[in-house]
């Protein structure tokens, strides 16, 4: 039994170090290649573009870094975070929680990776509807490392809300079974 939460945690940390090496080669190419910084919007669908903002805060645009110190201070605070995660998916045995903690790692690690570069997050993805002549942006512009943040929280937290609570039943109903 040993062997397979071994196994998991391997896969997890593995899943989590491709998830940022993507969010960087993703990067790489539309700052690179495709010269996203100075074009600064290429329009790719009606409801997708790829948008270059310079993100210097955290989630939604709060706690700006609006000098250097405050800029080392977001890249401890998601450092400490993403150490958190790490730690708690080492504990962790089953890989359905494994591999969504493991999509919130590797996206930290890609925006860690950014803010220690370049002092922002590159974000770049821009989602948006056309409503009566306006646009509509269900999301804020952002990258892959963010939308595997995002995934990765959903992950937990439905896993947290409805495979618990039957595996919890299981175990209740099991000691039960042997009694009889």
């Amino acid at each position: 039994m040993s062997n397979l939460f071994t196994r998991n945690r391997l896969i997890g940390f593995s899943f989590a170090v491709f998830i940022a090496a993507i969010d960087q080669l993703v990067k790489w190419y539309v700052i690179g290649p495709l010269n996203l910084r100075n074009v600064r919007n290429i329009e790719l669908l009606p409801f997708f573009d790829l948008t270059y903002v310079e993100n210097r805060g955290i989630s939604l645009g709060m706690l700006q870094a609006t000098n250097m110190e405050m800029g080392w201070l977001l890249v401890g605070m998601t450092a400490l975070i993403g150490l958190v995660v790490l730690v708690w998916m080492m504990r962790e045995k089953i890989l359905g929680d494994i591999l969504g903690l493991s999509l919130i790692l590797g996206g930290a690690i890609g925006n860690i990776y950014d803010r220690y570069v370049f002092g922002y997050v590159i974000d770049y993805a821009d989602l948006h509807v056309q409503v009566s002549g306006a646009t509509f942006r269900p999301f804020l512009i952002f990258n892959i490392a963010d939308a595997a943040i995002t995934i990765g929280v959903v992950i937990i937290l439905a896993r947290s809300l409805f495979v618990r609570e039957k595996d919890d039943e299981t175990e209740a109903a099991e000691p039960q079974a042997e009694n009889s």
